[in-house]
């Protein structure tokens, strides 16, 4: 049974996109603990999504303690005392939903779907860990062992694994984001129960979280349950760290080799290119849809289908609160020396830079990026995060999610000339060659 209403709910998420075309409606406000909700009613069909933001990732951690944010992650599924170890998932799932999570450079982020008479036990539960997790030694010693598969299933053991790792620690030296959201185990390892006691009250507190519900609901009832459930949770007490550094800018290539359990080398460049409130964001983020978004882009017709010299490529901006990197990346077909790909990536570049591209390559890559825009109002569970991400991530403007389209449409053919020019230089990035070990 519990099966079925699980593929119901995905089945519902599927037909929702004709009816998230449309702008989204939201009601937003604050609990005197400094809570911020986000509430965005459609009654079309029986189902609700049900989020909470944190604002803090692993550029909030110590040095000396990185990997604390992602840590907590998964041990804010360990119950509180009214709900026993390792029933949250449980829980959830047995009321029909799903549920998941997941950390970054800056945020952690909690979610659960679920049919519309469950809410107010979707609301509970998330209560329940903000007010009161069960942070003992049996959750932290569990969740250590978790951790530690968790890396070496995907980072330690899995080939091109580590290659992120490695770039972060080269694009960056002062500012944190030079270590990744997977940290250290060894300072894991090291952290003794109170410094995990610490971290819990200064970061997973009222004012420095988002609560937004998406879906079927009553707003009057919903409203009467937030204050219920979050209005009494003392509001956070502890200074909240947002780190200042800024990292000094580039001045030459930074070229490194490293060596992995692999069969066909890789070459990664990283640019670093400007956070997610830049207006340069938008014109990068459409450059890198020309470079390799499709079979048409332009590094993939040269470096797979042309020459034969790649398996793949991809160039891909991330989301960072503070600047962060613009990736191309390509591994190589049997044979094929990086030097190779590192010539054809480079003269693609240098294309782009220096001839505006083709009114077709434009028109095409803004009909994808408004499929995008239209692909995010789709689903309930991506229209709360990004209501959140926005409100939170683009100083508190929670309707970009209805205006981000037209930010990329006022960039033009030059902008996308320009930031290519801007950005994608050699003495503005880290240039890593990935090599099979050879024993």
């Amino acid at each position: 049974m519990n099966l079925k209403k699980t593929f119901f709910l995905s089945f519902l998420s599927l037909i929702l996109l004709p009816y998230y075309a449309q702008d989204i409606q939201f009601e937003e406000f604050d609990l005197d603990n400094g809570l911020h909700v986000i509430l965005h009613q459609d009654n079309a069909l029986p189902i609700a999504a049900v989020s909470v933001l944190y604002h803090v990732g692993s550029k909030n951690e110590d040095p000396q303690r990185t990997g604390f944010a992602h840590f907590f992650e998964h041990l804010m599924f360990e119950g509180s005392p009214n709900i026993e170890r390792g029933a949250y998932m449980k829980t959830i799932q047995g009321a029909g939903g799903e549920l998941n999570a997941y950390t970054s450079f800056d945020r952690t982020y909690y979610y659960e779907i679920v049919p519309s008479n469950e809410l107010e036990l979707a609301l509970w539960m998330e209560s329940e860990r903000m007010l009161q997790l069960k942070v003992d030694s049996i959750g932290v010693e569990t969740q250590r062992q978790v951790v530690k598969e968790e890396r070496r299933l995907r980072y330690d053991n899995r080939p091109y694994g580590r290659v992120s790792e490695e770039v972060y620690k080269l694009a960056y030296k002062e500012h944190p984001y030079r270590w990744t959201p997977i940290g250290s185990l060894e300072y894991i390892n090291k952290a003794a129960l109170g410094e995990f006691m610490d971290f819990y009250k200064t970061f997973y507190v009222p004012n420095n979280a988002t609560l937004t519900i998406a879906g079927d609901f009553d707003v009057v009832k919903a409203k009467d349950w937030i204050k219920k459930y979050f209005g009494s949770i003392p509001k956070g007490t502890k200074a909240i760290p947002r780190p200042s550094v800024k990292e000094p800018a580039m001045t030459a290539e930074i070229r490194d080799t490293m060596y992995d359990k692999i069969q066909l080398p890789m070459i990664v460049h990283a640019y670093r290119t400007p956070e997610m409130t830049h207006p340069d964001f938008y014109a990068v983020d459409l450059l890198t849809m020309v470079l390799s978004d499709g079979e048409s882009s332009r590094l993939y017709k040269k470096m797979v289908d042309e020459t034969q010299k790649a398996t793949n490529v991809f160039a891909y901006s991330q989301e960072m609160e503070n600047p962060g990197l613009t990736f191309i990346q390509s591994v190589a077909q049997t044979g094929v020396t990086l030097t190779s790909l590192d010539s054809l990536i480079n003269s693609e570049i240098d294309k782009v830079q220096n001839e505006l591209i083709s009114q077709d390559e434009y028109i095409a890559i803004m009909n994808k990026t408004e499929n995008q825009m239209v692909s995010v109002k789709g689903s309930l569970a991506s229209v709360a995060g990004t209501l959140a991400g926005d409100y939170v991530f683009h100083n508190k403007n929670t309707g970009l999610v209805n205006s981000r389209m037209d930010a990329y449409r006022k960039v033009t053919r030059e902008d996308i000339q320009r930031v290519a020019k801007t950005y994608l230089r050699k003495e503005n990035r880290v240039n890593l060659y990935v090599l099979p070990k050879t024993n």
